[in-house]
């Protein structure tokens, strides 16, 4: 279905950047969020530094296609949250997105959405849901021995998350409204004797009323 893929990447990749190769960063050289490791795993198995930075738009989708989207069932999930999920995995992980997103709606902590898990979601309101877990998310961050080099980012990113993923919930389905099919009226004759006929009855009316 991918109801909400391309617009929740677009929005993950504004947060992603460009090619970087912080010494900081576990994930070393990265490119549009796609580690170099990732690249390797679905693009190249041999691919280099140079290749990652000339990495595709439609390699990139498809590797957070694979590697984010539907290992956290973002087809699934309630709208908003599906984002809010999603990008967590891309930032995090997705066995610890799923796991805090299974904390916060109260289910059992596997690391993996199944059923269950998207059966409480579809329960709960999405709103609600989608707080709880940017509100974990930046705790779990602000735990982290990088968060003095890189906290101010994952702050502002959160806060993005949230607002963005919240204007999702409930959002309508966009769906075309079909075009009126112009229609064609044919003229009708006109029956000469017909419209004789009337014209004399209604002179003849005209003259006998009284």
């Amino acid at each position: 279905m991918n109801r909400n893929f391309q617009r929740a990447l677009s929005l993950v990749l504004k947060h992603e950047g460009g090619f970087v190769d912080h010494p900081a960063d576990p994930g070393g050289a990265t490119n549009k969020g796609v580690t170099i490791s990732t690249y390797r795993a679905y693009i190249n198995p041999k691919g280099t530094v140079a290749d990652l930075k000339k990495i595709t738009d439609d390699q990139v989708a498809t590797v957070y296609k694979a590697q984010y989207w539907d290992a956290i069932k973002g087809d699934d999930l309630p709208s908003g949250l599906d984002y809010a999920v999603f990008d967590y995995a891309v930032n995090s992980g997705p066995s610890r997105s799923a796991k805090h997103l299974q904390a916060v709606i109260g289910v059992s902590q596997d690391g993996k959405i199944g059923n269950q898990t998207l059966a409480k979601a579809k329960t709960l309101k999405t709103s609600d849901t989608i707080n709880a877990l940017c509100d974990k998310r930046l705790t779990f961050l602000k735990g982290l021995p990088t968060w003095g080099t890189f906290g101010k980012g994952w702050s502002t990113r959160v806060s993005d998350v949230r607002s963005e993923a919240l204007k999702m919930v409930g959002s309508p389905a966009q769906v075309p409204v079909p075009t009126p099919k112009p229609v064609s009226i044919e003229p009708q004759p006109v029956s000469d004797g017909n419209w004789l006929a009337k014209l004399i009855e209604a002179i003849a009316n005209i003259f006998t009323r009284k």
